[in-house]
């Protein structure tokens, strides 16, 4: 009956591409309307923007990794327990694919309400700046509980962004998901980078990471998005590692290099000569 009143109306082929959507929904995919009359379909671990290869790829990861996690979860569980008040676990509010929003989960490195606003005039100064992409606690921290510095130069903090995984969010390999205020500040063809689903490692951070600027982390990150396969997956988690390793030594000639400049700076033989020359100025 549905059918003879669509076509006395000349509207058949409308009634079928209805009926394709309910078939749809009935085998549990998810659809995308992109314009009237146009419908983009996503089968089942597209629906998120990860093909169903990179689903698979971070289940299988995450399930032959499973032991070590837990193990490692639980240690630093204790640690942080023991070393802040407070939770184990921080949540934020994150950028991932195309702009969605999502709640990323994290081991808190940081004490309870410290303060912010140093690290958005940090990523601001990133954002307009050729500098390299050096974290804000590279040097002293006093925001930063005991043995926090250890957990974020190693990634991980990050261990619990593998719910995310599970959950959809976010993928094992791919770019990282920014702050709200972060992606506030991007512009039009840099937002690119979120053409991809983020993850916890990706082609920028096995490519340099800190010693690269912010545009040069957004050509890897665009980059990473047009490339993406599971040959270049299983070579960036390979690469991981070193390039984590990499990283701690990186920090670890930060904080060298800050804690002699502290020293100098208060040290009297400059406090005198700077006396001296100021003596000599007047």
């Amino acid at each position: 009956m549905v059918v003879d009143v669509c076509n006395a109306r000349g509207e058949h082929e409308r009634f079928r591409a209805v009926q394709k959507i309910m078939e749809n929904v009935e085998n549990r995919n998810v659809l995308t309307v992109l314009k009237p009359n146009q419908v983009q379909e996503f089968r089942g671990g597209e629906a998120n923007g990860s093909p169903l290869w990179k689903r698979l790829l971070d289940a299988i990861a995450i399930l032959c990794a499973a032991p070590v996690i837990i193990l490692v979860g639980a240690i630093i569980a204790m640690v942080i327990k023991i070393g802040s008040p407070g939770p184990i676990l921080f949540r934020q509010e994150r950028i991932g694919y195309k702009g969605r929003r999502f709640v990323c989960f994290k081991f808190r490195t940081m004490h309870v309400g410290a303060e912010t606003s140093s690290h958005q005039g940090h990523t601001a100064n990133l954002i307009k700046s050729d500098a390299p992409m050096t974290k804000l606690d590279a040097a002293a921290d006093a925001r930063i509980i005991p043995l926090g510095r250890i957990l974020r130069a190693t990634g991980l903090d990050e261990l619990p962004q593998l719910i995310n995984v599970l959950a959809g969010d976010m993928s094992i390999v791919g770019p990282r998901p920014c702050v709200r205020y972060e992606y506030e500040m991007y512009e039009s063809w840099q937002k690119r980078r979120f053409d991809a689903v983020p993850g916890l490692t990706g082609l920028w951070q096995v490519s340099g990471k800190n010693r690269t600027t912010f545009n040069q982390m957004i050509h890897f990150d665009i980059e990473y998005s047009e490339r993406m396969n599971v040959w270049l997956d299983l070579k960036i988690m390979a690469k991981t590692p070193l390039a984590l390793l990499q990283q701690c030594r990186d920090q670890k000639v930060g904080r060298t290099a800050t804690t002699k400049g502290q020293r100098l700076a208060t040290s009297p033989a400059i406090h005198s000569a700077v006396a001296i020359s100021r003596f000599g100025a007047k």
